[in-house]
Protein backbone atom coordinates (compact mmCIF):
# COMPACT_ATOMS: atom_id res chain seq x y z
CA UNK A 1 0.00 0.00 0.00
CA UNK A 2 1.21 3.48 -1.06
CA UNK A 3 1.41 6.43 1.56
CA UNK A 4 -1.45 8.24 -0.35
CA UNK A 5 -3.65 4.83 0.32
CA UNK A 6 -2.56 4.37 3.79
CA UNK A 7 -3.23 8.38 4.88
CA UNK A 8 -7.22 7.91 2.86
CA UNK A 9 -7.99 4.28 4.74
CA UNK A 10 -6.68 6.13 8.08
CA UNK A 11 -9.76 6.72 10.76
CA UNK A 12 -11.47 10.13 10.86
CA UNK A 13 -10.80 10.85 14.54
CA UNK A 14 -7.14 9.33 13.98
CA UNK A 15 -6.75 12.71 11.26
CA UNK A 16 -8.11 15.20 13.97
CA UNK A 17 -6.51 13.98 16.63
CA UNK A 18 -2.96 14.92 14.40
CA UNK A 19 -5.03 18.20 14.06
CA UNK A 20 -5.73 18.83 17.71
CA UNK A 21 -2.06 18.04 18.45
CA UNK A 22 -0.50 20.30 15.49
CA UNK A 23 -2.92 23.05 17.20
CA UNK A 24 -1.09 22.49 20.86
CA UNK A 25 2.36 22.59 19.25
CA UNK A 26 1.60 26.00 17.09
CA UNK A 27 0.06 28.16 19.85
CA UNK A 28 2.07 27.01 22.17
CA UNK A 29 -0.39 25.70 25.05
CA UNK A 30 0.91 24.73 28.10
CA UNK A 31 0.92 21.76 30.57
CA UNK A 32 -2.44 22.52 32.25
CA UNK A 33 -3.66 24.85 29.90
CA UNK A 34 -7.57 24.61 28.84
CA UNK A 35 -8.27 23.95 25.25
CA UNK A 36 -10.85 25.96 23.42
CA UNK A 37 -14.63 25.06 24.23
CA UNK A 38 -15.56 22.43 22.30
CA UNK A 39 -17.95 24.03 19.56
CA UNK A 40 -15.28 26.86 19.51
CA UNK A 41 -12.20 24.01 18.82
CA UNK A 42 -14.52 21.92 15.86
CA UNK A 43 -15.70 25.02 13.86
CA UNK A 44 -11.76 26.55 14.04
CA UNK A 45 -11.09 22.30 12.47
CA UNK A 46 -13.48 22.09 10.69
CA UNK A 47 -15.14 19.21 12.09
CA UNK A 48 -18.13 17.94 13.56
CA UNK A 49 -18.54 17.50 17.46
CA UNK A 50 -18.95 13.95 17.53
CA UNK A 51 -15.59 13.08 15.32
CA UNK A 52 -13.93 15.62 17.45
CA UNK A 53 -15.38 14.30 20.46
CA UNK A 54 -13.86 10.65 19.38
CA UNK A 55 -9.94 12.11 18.50
CA UNK A 56 -10.08 14.01 22.21
CA UNK A 57 -11.21 10.85 23.85
CA UNK A 58 -8.26 8.82 21.51
CA UNK A 59 -6.00 11.26 22.96
CA UNK A 60 -7.05 11.32 26.39
CA UNK A 61 -5.92 7.25 26.14
CA UNK A 62 -2.57 8.51 24.69
CA UNK A 63 -1.79 10.73 28.13
CA UNK A 64 -1.73 13.83 25.61
CA UNK A 65 -5.08 15.36 26.90
CA UNK A 66 -7.22 15.60 30.23
CA UNK A 67 -11.13 15.52 29.59
CA UNK A 68 -13.00 17.02 32.80
CA UNK A 69 -16.67 17.05 32.47
CA UNK A 70 -18.51 20.00 32.68
CA UNK A 71 -15.28 22.04 32.79
CA UNK A 72 -13.42 21.42 29.27
CA UNK A 73 -9.99 20.20 27.82
CA UNK A 74 -6.67 20.23 29.67
CA UNK A 75 -2.93 19.75 28.06
CA UNK A 76 -1.40 16.74 30.21
CA UNK A 77 1.86 17.26 28.89
CA UNK A 78 4.04 18.93 26.18
CA UNK A 79 2.83 17.08 23.12
CA UNK A 80 4.88 15.95 20.50
CA UNK A 81 4.67 15.01 16.62
CA UNK A 82 3.69 11.17 17.52
CA UNK A 83 3.04 8.16 14.66
CA UNK A 84 -0.75 7.37 13.96
CA UNK A 85 -2.75 6.52 16.70
CA UNK A 86 -3.49 2.56 16.41
CA UNK A 87 -5.64 0.70 14.41
CA UNK A 88 -6.47 -1.13 17.60
CA UNK A 89 -8.58 1.91 18.99
CA UNK A 90 -11.51 0.71 17.14
CA UNK A 91 -13.92 2.06 14.35
CA UNK A 92 -15.35 5.76 14.76
CA UNK A 93 -18.37 5.37 17.95
CA UNK A 94 -20.78 7.68 15.38
CA UNK A 95 -20.14 6.04 12.35
CA UNK A 96 -20.41 2.41 14.33
CA UNK A 97 -24.12 3.58 15.08
CA UNK A 98 -24.88 5.00 11.69
CA UNK A 99 -23.88 1.43 10.14
CA UNK A 100 -25.87 -0.03 12.93
CA UNK A 101 -29.17 1.69 12.18
CA UNK A 102 -28.98 1.56 8.82
CA UNK A 103 -28.29 -2.67 9.05
CA UNK A 104 -30.38 -3.07 11.71
CA UNK A 105 -33.25 -0.96 10.27
CA UNK A 106 -33.36 -3.50 7.51
CA UNK A 107 -32.96 -6.62 9.32
CA UNK A 108 -35.65 -6.05 11.56
CA UNK A 109 -38.27 -5.94 8.77
CA UNK A 110 -37.14 -9.09 7.24
CA UNK A 111 -37.55 -10.66 10.91
CA UNK A 112 -41.32 -9.53 11.10
CA UNK A 113 -41.80 -11.17 8.14
CA UNK A 114 -40.07 -14.52 9.42
CA UNK A 115 -41.21 -14.07 12.87
CA UNK A 116 -42.50 -17.26 14.84
CA UNK A 117 -43.85 -17.83 18.37
CA UNK A 118 -40.27 -19.22 19.37
CA UNK A 119 -38.49 -16.74 18.24
CA UNK A 120 -40.43 -14.03 19.88
CA UNK A 121 -40.31 -16.25 22.80
CA UNK A 122 -36.32 -15.91 22.74
CA UNK A 123 -36.44 -12.04 22.06
CA UNK A 124 -39.01 -11.49 24.93
CA UNK A 125 -36.85 -13.50 27.14
CA UNK A 126 -33.52 -11.37 26.50
CA UNK A 127 -36.40 -8.52 27.66
CA UNK A 128 -36.74 -10.04 30.65
CA UNK A 129 -33.14 -10.79 31.58
CA UNK A 130 -32.20 -6.85 30.57
CA UNK A 131 -35.10 -5.60 33.24
CA UNK A 132 -33.37 -8.21 35.99
CA UNK A 133 -29.95 -6.69 35.15
CA UNK A 134 -30.86 -3.36 35.47
CA UNK A 135 -32.87 -3.82 38.60
CA UNK A 136 -29.81 -5.41 40.08
CA UNK A 137 -27.21 -2.56 38.73
CA UNK A 138 -25.32 -5.39 36.79
CA UNK A 139 -23.98 -4.69 33.26
CA UNK A 140 -26.80 -5.02 30.76
CA UNK A 141 -24.23 -5.31 27.79
CA UNK A 142 -24.55 -9.20 27.87
CA UNK A 143 -28.35 -9.11 27.53
CA UNK A 144 -28.83 -6.08 24.98
CA UNK A 145 -26.31 -7.75 22.65
CA UNK A 146 -28.47 -11.26 22.60
CA UNK A 147 -31.57 -9.03 21.95
CA UNK A 148 -30.26 -7.39 18.74
CA UNK A 149 -28.61 -10.46 17.85
CA UNK A 150 -31.99 -13.24 18.08
CA UNK A 151 -33.87 -10.24 16.49
CA UNK A 152 -31.14 -10.75 13.60
CA UNK A 153 -31.71 -14.50 13.66
CA UNK A 154 -35.35 -14.14 13.53
CA UNK A 155 -34.51 -12.37 9.99
CA UNK A 156 -33.43 -16.12 8.65
CA UNK A 157 -30.43 -14.68 7.13
CA UNK A 158 -26.85 -16.04 9.00
CA UNK A 159 -25.32 -13.44 7.13
CA UNK A 160 -26.83 -10.44 8.93
CA UNK A 161 -27.04 -11.95 12.48
CA UNK A 162 -23.42 -12.37 11.89
CA UNK A 163 -23.16 -9.05 11.22
CA UNK A 164 -25.16 -7.60 13.60
CA UNK A 165 -23.10 -9.09 15.98
CA UNK A 166 -19.71 -8.12 14.34
CA UNK A 167 -21.06 -4.61 14.38
CA UNK A 168 -22.22 -4.48 18.17
CA UNK A 169 -18.77 -6.29 19.20
CA UNK A 170 -17.25 -3.06 18.21
CA UNK A 171 -18.88 -1.44 21.39
CA UNK A 172 -15.86 -3.55 23.04
CA UNK A 173 -13.20 -1.88 21.09
CA UNK A 174 -10.87 0.17 23.24
CA UNK A 175 -11.64 4.20 22.14
CA UNK A 176 -15.74 2.62 22.07
CA UNK A 177 -15.08 1.19 25.82
CA UNK A 178 -13.78 4.09 27.14
CA UNK A 179 -16.76 6.46 25.66
CA UNK A 180 -18.88 4.09 27.39
CA UNK A 181 -16.80 4.26 30.86
CA UNK A 182 -17.36 8.10 30.54
CA UNK A 183 -21.05 8.34 29.10
CA UNK A 184 -22.96 5.25 29.89
CA UNK A 185 -25.10 5.07 33.68
CA UNK A 186 -27.94 3.14 35.22
CA UNK A 187 -30.19 5.85 33.87
CA UNK A 188 -29.73 5.43 30.15
CA UNK A 189 -30.22 1.75 30.52
CA UNK A 190 -33.87 2.28 31.92
CA UNK A 191 -33.99 4.36 28.70
CA UNK A 192 -32.48 1.57 26.62
CA UNK A 193 -34.84 -1.65 27.84
CA UNK A 194 -38.16 1.02 27.31
CA UNK A 195 -36.44 0.68 24.01
CA UNK A 196 -35.98 -2.72 23.72
CA UNK A 197 -39.55 -3.15 24.93
CA UNK A 198 -41.11 -1.02 22.41
CA UNK A 199 -39.14 -2.97 19.50
CA UNK A 200 -40.66 -5.87 21.22
CA UNK A 201 -44.17 -5.09 21.16
CA UNK A 202 -43.76 -4.13 17.07
CA UNK A 203 -42.57 -7.80 16.78
CA UNK A 204 -45.29 -9.08 18.10
CA UNK A 205 -48.03 -6.80 15.79
CA UNK A 206 -45.42 -8.10 12.94
CA UNK A 207 -45.63 -4.55 11.50
CA UNK A 208 -42.14 -4.22 9.90
CA UNK A 209 -42.70 -0.39 9.26
CA UNK A 210 -43.39 0.49 12.91
CA UNK A 211 -40.80 -1.97 13.65
CA UNK A 212 -38.36 -0.56 11.81
CA UNK A 213 -38.97 3.07 13.05
CA UNK A 214 -38.61 1.57 16.29
CA UNK A 215 -35.26 0.25 15.74
CA UNK A 216 -33.73 3.00 14.38
CA UNK A 217 -35.12 5.19 17.38
CA UNK A 218 -33.23 3.25 19.08
CA UNK A 219 -30.05 2.88 18.01
CA UNK A 220 -30.06 7.05 17.16
CA UNK A 221 -31.35 7.46 21.29
CA UNK A 222 -28.36 5.11 22.03
CA UNK A 223 -26.39 7.04 20.04
CA UNK A 224 -27.07 10.16 21.62
CA UNK A 225 -26.72 9.06 24.97
CA UNK A 226 -23.42 7.13 24.01
CA UNK A 227 -21.81 9.15 21.11
CA UNK A 228 -23.25 13.01 21.44
CA UNK A 229 -23.98 13.54 25.26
Amino acid sequence: MNDIARVETRRLYHQIADKVRALIQERGYREGSRLPPERDLAQQLGVSRPSLREALIALEMEGNVEIRMGSGVYVCQRTVRRPALPVSMGESPAELMQARGALEGAVIVLACVHATAEGLARVHDSVEAMRADVAAGRDVMAHDREFHIRIAEMSGNSILASLVGTLFDERQSPLAQHMRNRLESQPTWHDALAEHEQIYRCLVQRDPLLAESAMRSHIRAAADRWVTP
